[in-house]
């Protein structure tokens, strides 16, 4: 078993600059932007001493609202570097529950862009925090976030009250080297250096303490599945303020000294010019990307023959689709990765020499120096293999905790320092985790266990089915029944009438959707994954009567 890494991000970064300086660690297609590991590394590093400048210190924690912009990953490493805790914010919040993460988290410095989708960002964070507009960069006051100091808009113009970018490139010159390697040197790496806030759907959000080691370990681990080295190039096109794009992308590039090709914002067609034009060699994504790539009207006006490998994760992946970024994008080395925020993120993973159906069918076995079990959750007994169960993980992955929140992080790590991950699970002999659902999204009608997978993965194989998703819905007689939300590939119609009698003789009475409901889009997080106890709410609203 390969030895854990004990180093921090700074020095991981200065590691590879080392080695590989005149190698392209970035590249931005739409700006044609471009930085060699040498350059890459003197502007985290100038960026660093310009929040140094600032008056940011170690274990400070600085939160930033944006988009893969370039500032983005700068701020990353730069931050890591002084070892201030980057706090990654949500790209779709709205006020609320952007007050909610500066308040909960305690952030003294807040970077943001000027607008997402169309919602000004710099008229969100003046609603909950109008004072900024009277006081000096800098100097910030407010009753309502003691804390926050420092103001960065990451755009060319000056706002009242906050620093620019370009503020802070010119403070860095101000600060000399051997400070910042000062305080670079004394970093550990097992101290807390990314937080992130998990989605909430049930409660508040909860910050994600993860440490150097917990990412740097994961994003190793990561790149050796897909055997990433300095030759590759991945393409990102999954956002950074998620494990996805900052730990099993960016931290995964800088570990092996590959280049990292991100997408400001997803857009199908940018990913299949950004894959052709740079040679991508990886391609990441969630399911409904690569769906939406695979179905993109010029999808086979692209030469996308560069690609060997890559990620799809973040949600369940239906095997037609995985099957078609095989064959038809080339990807034949593409990777199944699982896991969750608080394992930094990844606790299993396909592997290139596994077949096509351990890739389709499972989500591949342990990272290295991570242990998982399948559990009864009543008993918290280990089941035998082939029995369903939850998944829990142990090792060097596991999350620090949930920032102040003692009582939600003792629930979620027992005294064995298993992490619970409220996912249900099936290993095989070989070890390899079938997931079948989570806990919560169990359906029980009239007590017969449900497990949405199972029938999403059934009706995929309707031809004019495009996607799918199965929630349960209270139920008078029954306590719950099974509704089916189905998007319909372009040009076909569907009934639900058409849906059932597909069912009929081929899945079990109790089974076959009860509800089925043709929609256009999926109410998704910012990360894309599918938000499906907003799907149960309407169900709730419109559909039972």
């Amino acid at each position: 078993m390969a030895e854990l890494v004990h180093k921090t991000i700074g020095d991981l970064l200065d590691e590879t600059a080392g080695k590989f300086p005149t190698k392209e660690a970035v590249v931005y297609v739409e700006q044609n932007l471009r930085y060699t590991y040498r350059e890459f590394q003197d502007v985290c590093n100038t960026v660093a001493k310009g929040l140094m400048s600032m008056g940011v210190k170690k274990g400070d924690h600085i939160a930033i609202w944006a988009s893969n912009k370039p500032e983005w990953v700068i701020t990353q490493y730069a931050s890591a570097k002084i070892g201030a805790v980057l706090v990654t914010v949500n790209t779709s919040y709205q006020s609320q529950e952007l007050e909610y993460l500066l308040k909960q988290s305690d952030s003294t410095t807040l970077l943001l862009m000027e607008e997402f989708k169309g919602v000004s960002y710099l008229d969100t964070f003046k609603e909950i925090c109008p004072e900024v507009a009277e006081q000096p960069p800098g100097e910030l006051t407010s009753s309502r976030f003691p804390k926050l100091k420092n103001i960065v808009f990451l755009g060319d113009y000056p706002h009242a009250g906050m620093y620019t970018w370009n503020h802070l490139l010119r403070a860095g010159t101000e600060i000399s080297d051997e400070a910042l390697q000062e305080i670079q040197q004394s970093l550990s790496p097992d101290e807390v250096i990314n937080m992130q806030y998990t989605s909430g759907t049930t409660g508040f959000p909860k910050g994600v303490m993860l440490s150097h080691s917990n990412i740097i370990n994961n994003a190793i681990n990561v790149a050796e599945c897909q055997r990433l080295t300095e030759a590759d190039k991945i393409c990102i096109p999954v956002p950074f303020f998620h494990c996805f794009g900052c730990v099993m992308g960016t931290l995964a590039a800088v570990a092996t000294g590959a280049t990292m090709v991100p997408l400001v914002t997803f857009d199908p067609l940018l990913v299949l010019k950004a894959v052709e034009q740079e040679k991508c060699t990886a391609l990441y994504g969630v399911p409904t990307m690569f769906i939406a790539e695979l179905n993109h009207p010029d999808f086979h006006q692209y030469d996308l023959s560069s690609l060997r490998t890559g990620i799809m994760a973040g949600s369940t992946c239906p095997t037609e689709v995985m099957k078609k970024v095989v064959h038809e994008m080339g990807a034949s080395e593409i990777t199944i990765a699982y896991g969750q925020t608080e394992a930094s993120p990844v606790i299993t993973q396909t592997r290139p020499d596994d077949s096509i159906e351990r890739r389709v069918s499972t989500v591949g076995r342990a990272l290295e120096n991570v242990e998982v079990k399948i559990i009864d959750p009543t008993t918290g007994e280990t089941v035998p293999n082939g029995v369903q169960g939850e998944l829990c993980t142990r090792g060097y992955l596991v999350m620090k905790g949930y920032y102040k929140m003692k009582d939600q992080t003792v629930s979620a790590i027992d005294r064995d320092s298993w992490l619970h991950t409220g996912d249900l699970a099936t290993m095989d002999d070989d070890g390899y985790i079938q997931i079948t659902g989570r806990l919560k999204d169990m359906i029980i009608r009239g007590g017969e266990n449900i497990y949405p997978r199972e029938i999403e993965e059934f009706l995929y194989t309707h031809p004019k089915i495009f996607d799918v998703q199965i929630v349960g819905v209270p139920d008078a007689k029954f306590g719950e029944q099974v509704a089916a939300f189905i998007k319909v590939k372009e040009g076909e119609m569907l009934s639900a009438e058409e849906v059932k009698s597909y069912c009929s003789g081929k899945i079990s009475r109790f089974k076959i959707p009860h509800y089925v409901e043709i929609v256009d889009e999926y109410p998704m997080t910012a990360s894309g994954k599918i938000q499906k106890f907003k799907l149960k709410e309407y169900a709730v609203r419109e559909l039972v009567k």
